[in-house]
């Protein structure tokens, strides 16, 4: 089961679409037409609160307009404005920082491999769709880098979660590409604010319930800049597994349902080339992850 957030005359919907978003059905309206009502919300973060039911009431609706393929709630890609998955997280997006070796190596030294988890947050107005412009931002910074990332999105709520238990907790799963301002985080010697550049947190396509990807700790992940490989690597390489994530989280924190946490990024980054290879004006950055489709972006010209 995949979801997208989109827009489609005007209207938000949540969309059940295939791998490939060449086909996607509007859940609402086509519930509407089955059912006289329709009873799923327009925002994911309360289908997710839902819970099972949710999905329950997805894969019903979904398996009726199947068969009826109606272009009354039967969409093409043409046919709607894709949104991020979770369009405005009700909080800060969590993320990793140095989860890969060879990317805190190519940041500083082995000496910056963290023993600890390193985390920092990106604010709720970074979040844009697949196949949004990126702001070049040229008024504050120089140094865009990218960093495509596996992100975390919780289902249901927790708070000192066990590892053993740590993925019951996850509704599923999506990319981000974690973009900075390098010389913004050199400025300020903290993450915050060269993380949280306006249109900085590209995500989608789409959300990927957890029973499609059977090991978040083994997926091939790349990243290319105009075509060009930049990243390529695998989550067997976190030096935190996503449960650790999740559990050293939730010590004292609780998550809730909706929450976005973003794993870090492998080694390839710009700022990790000699001399540095910084997005420029109409940079177009493709990242991929093994079952989570494509997440496209172009760089304001």
């Amino acid at each position: 089961m995949r979801f997208i957030s989109a827009i489609h005359e005007k209207e938000s919907f949540i969309g059940y679409v295939d791998e490939t978003l060449s086909y996607t059905i509007n859940l609402q309206a086509a519930e509407k037409v089955m059912r006289g009502t329709s009873k799923l919300p327009t925002n994911m973060v309360n289908c997710i609160e839902m819970g099972e039911e949710f999905i329950r009431l997805a894969n019903e609706i979904a398996d009726w307009a199947l068969t009826k393929r109606s272009r009354d709630y039967f969409y093409e890609p043409a046919d709607y404005q894709l949104l991020a998955p979770i369009p405005r997280p009700t909080k800060n997006v969590f993320c990793v920082g140095k989860n890969y070796a060879d990317h805190a190596i190519e940041m500083g030294s082995a000496e910056d491999i963290p023993e600890n988890i390193m985390m920092f947050t990106k604010a709720p107005t970074t979040v844009v769709g697949s196949g949004a412009t990126v702001l070049n931002h040229m008024d504050v910074t120089n140094q865009l880098d990218y960093e495509g990332e596996l992100a975390v999105v919780i289902g249901k709520r927790g708070k000192a979660i066990p590892e053993e238990k740590a993925l019951e907790y996850v509704f599923g799963y999506t990319i981000v590409n974690d973009i900075t301002a390098r010389d913004i985080q050199s400025k300020h010697k903290q993450f915050f604010l060269g993380k949280s550049l306006d249109t900085t947190c590209p995500m989608g396509p789409f959300l990927a319930y957890h029973t499609l990807i059977g090991n978040p700790n083994n997926l091939k992940i790349e990243t290319k800049v105009n075509g060009e490989i930049r990243q390529s690597a695998t989550t067997r390489q976190f030096i935190f597994p996503v449960e650790t994530i999740i559990s050293v989280i939730s010590q004292g924190m609780t998550l809730e349902p909706g929450d976005i946490i973003a794993t870090g990024t492998p080694a390839g980054v710009g700022k990790g080339f000699k001399p540095p290879r910084y997005l420029k004006q109409g940079d177009k950055i493709e990242v991929s992850i093994e079952g989570l489709g494509v997440l496209v972006n172009e760089i304001e010209k």
